[in-house]
């Protein structure tokens, strides 16, 4: 925004305004998981969305949620900017990539990885020899020899 210059042009009041967070249970949650699921793994729009910029106007392509059909939208930029912003992850979180054999694009089965570690973990288990079950220490009492029994804890 800076590039563009459009920083002077916001209402500095936007940048003091207190975000106020309204959430309801609604259903078990899976609509819900599969909005944000939209938005954890990629940005809100890709460039090949936008369609045009002209004279202020953005126009963009969406897909309704209803039909499951690609629609055209027209917005004023501001808007389109301050719903795109209604996206952007806050400061301190970051989007969930997977890697190593949690990554779409590995080649081995998920099967067969549990199958590697059960197999791993069987020789292992045989070669290694269980911990010895540590030695319990009880407190005695200084002016009696007992030894204490704890009631509760604070």
């Amino acid at each position: 925004m800076k590039a563009a210059g459009l920083v002077e042009k916001i209402d500095p009041s936007v940048w003091k305004t207190e975000w106020v967070v309204d959430s309801e249970a609604v259903g078990n949650g899976q609509t819900t998981f599969r909005y944000l699921a939209r938005y954890v793994f990629r940005v809100a729009i890709s460039k090949d969305r936008i369609i045009s910029y002209d004279n202020h106007i953005v126009t963009f392509r969406y897909k309704d949620s209803d039909t499951d059909k690609w629609r055209e939208m027209s917005l004023d930029a501001m808007e389109f900017i301050r719903r795109f912003l209604q996206h952007v992850l806050p400061t301190g979180f970051m989007k969930i990539r997977h890697y190593g054999f949690l990554n779409s694009n590995c080649r081995v089965a998920l099967q067969n990885i549990c199958e590697m570690i059960s197999t791993l973990y069987d020789g292992i288990r045989k070669v290694v020899l269980p911990p010895s079950k540590p030695k319990r220490i009880f407190l005695k009492c200084r002016r009696c020899e007992h030894i204490l029994r704890q009631v509760y804890f604070l």
